[in-house]
């Protein structure tokens, strides 16, 4: 952590850290709420960018395990009385890794197209056994979800707003840090490196030695994990749960945040998620068509941005080095 913190990126990490510190006291309420969303999709997309940008595996799908966290913590709170957030966390990381590794198991042998398909037909099943259950899930009228305890503090009489803005937003936080710097530690490893060699040349890193099926496989695990804690979370800050969840445009959604922050960096997404956030509540008050300006928005990010916001900043930063050292 130190060590990060010697570079420009490391200050700049940290100026981030001390504004989402006091982000809730200079912020409404409502922006407050845009940031605990934030944090939700902010761990989410770490684990699709572990599979997008770093192993090379499209999904179309991931919305399935943002499903399953988020109706994990749903069940055992309103159903098993089960209300700790801890406790919940640890049970969805169960459930999806249980998952993940099955569903893992047929998917990673399949690349490009075929995967993609295969993530969007579970998460497909998924979504209709939703809507076939309405008396357990509430299909698309969906679930209200209780309020959890937090470290074991019972703090459902503390009204709603002051709950989301005072400890469950410097907890959504404190969770969101500690999952960006255990996949930033991934990523770094010897493992990360083995899922980038895949990525680039998959033939070459097999007669390197590298077992492909494994790699893409404990990705895969990972990835699913990081999709249900994000699940869980959100489906407490938004207090209710639906269908919708996991249907695709969801996880369209999740892949159009990866591609507008650039999936080729590790913190591309979250900005991508950050700006994505705030641009859909902008463009919404203003008109009902706004699924037309994302369109017109993600068509020319892929057609002339294809390193998305991260790329664009990292260009108009080359020619700025250059201009200054030409003169």
């Amino acid at each position: 952590m130190f060590r990060l913190l010697r570079n420009s990126k490391g200050w700049l990490l940290a100026v981030v850290l001390l504004i989402l510190l006091v982000f809730p006291r200079f912020a409404s309420g409502y922006h407050t709420y845009l940031m605990l969303t934030f944090f939700a999709y902010a761990i989410i997309l770490l684990g699709l960018n572990l599979l997008l940008g770093y192993t090379g595996l499209l999904s179309f799908g991931y919305a399935l395990y943002v499903g399953i966290g988020a109706y994990t913590a749903t069940f055992l709170m309103s159903k098993f009385s089960i209300m700790s957030m801890e406790v919940i966390i640890v049970i969805s990381i169960m459930i999806s890794a249980i998952l993940g590794s099955l569903m893992g198991i047929l998917c990673v042998r399949y690349v490009k197209i075929y995967f993609a398909m295969l993530t969007l037909a579970f998460s497909s099943l998924f979504h209709s056994l939703i809507l076939k259950t309405y008396r357990i899930s509430g299909a698309d009228e969906g679930l209200h979800v209780l309020r959890p305890y937090l470290l074991g503090f019972n703090q459902t009489e503390i009204p709603k707003m002051e709950f989301l803005a005072g400890s469950f937003y410097y907890y959504n936080l404190a969770v969101a840090v500690i999952a960006t710097f255990i996949m930033w530690r991934i990523v770094s490893s010897h493992f990360g490196l083995c899922l980038k060699s895949i990525r680039e040349n998959p033939e070459k890193a097999k007669y390197l030695g590298i077992n492909i099926i494994k790699c893409r496989e404990y990705a895969f695990i990972l990835s699913s994990v990081y999709g249900a804690v994000g699940g869980a979370l959100l489906a407490s800050i938004t207090g209710h749960v639906d269908s919708s969840v996991v249907y695709w445009t969801h996880s369209g959604s999740l892949v159009f945040m990866a591609l507008l922050g650039g999936f080729q960096s590790f913190f591309g997404p979250l900005i991508g998620a950050v700006v994505y956030i705030y641009l859909q509540d902008t463009v919404m008050s203003i008109t009902q068509y706004w699924r037309i300006i994302f369109g017109i928005i993600l068509a020319f990010i892929v057609i002339v941005a294809p390193g998305g916001l991260i790329g664009v900043m990292e260009y108009f930063m080359k020619r700025f080095r250059d201009i200054k050292g030409a003169n």
